[in-house]
């Protein structure tokens, strides 16, 4: 019994056996197949072996049920496009085989006819969609499990992610920042180009630096703090923190020559105590928020304070703000 089913030359030739045009490619040792597959056909005939599933055998990570919900939602709801191929190993029940001069390659129609070796989220997630895409697909055939595992290394390995920074730096570009994200970006572009910035010099917008504070570790430690900023523009938060840091500054340099803001445990430590100061700011000083009201606050914290522990802090920068708390707190004075 012969069907027809809509994907270019493919045809049903014979019960579950599909028929899709290809091309072959070779790269180095290995030669490989590219075409395009439909989600649907994907969905019924990949297969993924965790490390969980077949300890001795398998080497995939878990599939994460949330991440691909997401990749379905962006395709149906955003008509998004993911144009990476999806990396498959024809396994023995698929019965490969090239005919029609090399152009066609026919499989079997089963369950457990590819091992994915790449893109297992993306096929998941094609499955939840509602939407049938046509998706790039690349098939390597006659590989063994030890050539599947170094495949899976190379690809997880080789291929470097777009930084989590440069990604914050470009997403206004896209329109797509959050309110939120907005917000700190441009409260990160301010502290990076004001000249009276206590963080001039020491900031990195678009990539990992040493001795400097990305977009990510910035976010993380000022995000938290947002809220008690509510109705102000970017402008005024940035000259409220940058008063706060400036005296911050002042009172480290009183013990030590080094610069040590620039430290991601001790920014981030410092920045988590900022709304026990910037209570007591207000309770003492109303809205004055400027550089020495601040250090009238944060001065007592670093009295007979070891400076070693600001220059040393280690990996952690939640005991140090629970550190700093305790300092700050038991130099109460009513």
């Amino acid at each position: 019994m012969t069907k027809e089913i809509e994907q270019g030359t493919a045809d049903l030739e014979a019960k579950d056996r599909l028929r899709l045009s290809v091309s072959l490619v070779t790269q180095g040792d290995h030669q490989f197949y590219t075409l395009t597959m439909y989600s649907d056909v994907l969905a019924e005939t990949c297969k993924v072996t965790t490390r969980k599933e077949d300890p001795k055998r398998g080497f995939q990570r878990t599939l994460d049920e949330r991440r691909a919900k997401e990749i379905a939602r962006y395709i149906d709801d955003e008509n998004g496009t993911i144009p990476n191929s999806i990396v498959l190993s024809a396994q023995p029940e698929a019965n490969l085989k090239i005919v029609g001069r090399g152009k066609t390659l026919e499989f079997t129609n089963t369950p457990g006819a590819f091992l994915i070796l790449d893109g297992q989220h993306r096929v998941y997630g094609f499955s939840m969609a509602r939407t049938r895409l046509r998706v790039p697909v690349v098939i390597y055939n006659g590989l063994s499990r030890k050539e599947e595992t170094r495949l899976f290394i190379d690809i997880n390995t080789k291929q470097k992610p777009v930084p989590s920074q440069l990604l914050l730096d470009i997403k206004h570009l896209a329109d797509i920042e959050t309110e939120s994200e907005e917000a700190l970006r441009n409260i990160f572009d301010r502290f990076d180009t004001d000249k009276r910035s206590a963080l001039k010099g020491y900031m990195s917008p678009a990539e990992a630096a040493k001795n400097k504070l990305t977009r990510v570790t910035f976010n993380q430690a000022i995000k938290p703090n947002l809220s008690l900023f509510s109705g102000r523009e970017p402008d005024e938060i940035y000259l409220i923190l940058n008063a706060y840091i400036l005296a911050v500054r002042s009172e480290i340099e009183k013990k030590s020559s080094e610069f040590i803001l620039n430290k991601p445990v001790v920014f981030r430590a410092f920045m988590g105590i900022f709304k026990y100061v910037a209570q007591r700011m207000v309770d003492k000083y109303g809205g004055d928020y400027t550089p020495t009201n601040f250090q009238q606050i944060i001065a007592p914290v670093f009295q007979n304070m070891q400076i070693r522990k600001l220059e040393k802090p280690g990996t952690s920068w939640s005991k140090l703000q629970d550190y700093l708390e305790i300092r700050l707190a038991s130099k109460l004075t009513l």
